[in-house]
């Protein structure tokens, strides 16, 4: 059984510039640096489209992960979906939504997520995962935006 996790940030740039930079490997770089997330196959810089993957070196909880992730779904500039291809989930999908609201747009994240390893999975989503993802998400998400807004955010 997956895991929701939903996020809404408004960003203070056309709806256009916030899809493109939601895309570029190189800004999910970093964005993710406290991690050391690089990328190391498939697209490693540029902005990915329909069908492309990306595998993914990082160190979450002090353990190297490695995940390949495939744009799935991409219906520029309002949506577009990434999918574990493999690494360390039994479920990734995560959907990213744009919509222009008032000057601005509004980015949405609808992550669908389930932990391998049965009922000891299940107990590390309660505990740990779901809280530790969405920090991780908003963060990436403030990153974003600040780059965005030219640096107005603290």
């Amino acid at each position: 059984m997956a895991v929701s996790i939903r996020l809404e940030t408004r960003i203070a740039a056309p709806i256009e510039r916030c899809f493109a930079l939601s895309l570029s490997v190189d800004a999910h770089a970093r964005s993710m640096a406290d991690s050391r997330e690089r990328p190391i196959a498939g697209v490693t810089s540029g902005e990915m489209r329909l069908g492309e993957t990306v595998t993914w070196r990082a160190r979450h909880f002090g353990i190297p992960w490695r995940m390949t992730s495939r744009i799935a779904e991409y219906a520029e500039p309002h949506r577009f979906v990434d999918e574990q291809v493999s690494g360390p989930f039994a479920r990734w999908h995560h959907e990213h939504r744009f919509a222009p609201e008032g000057g601005a747009t509004l980015m949405a994240d609808v992550v669908e997520y389930a932990a391998p390893l049965g009922v000891l999975g299940r107990l590390a989503e309660r505990l740990v995962l779901t809280r530790y993802l969405t920090r991780l998400l908003q963060r990436r998400n403030d990153w974003l935006a600040r780059q965005l807004e030219g640096g107005s955010r603290p």
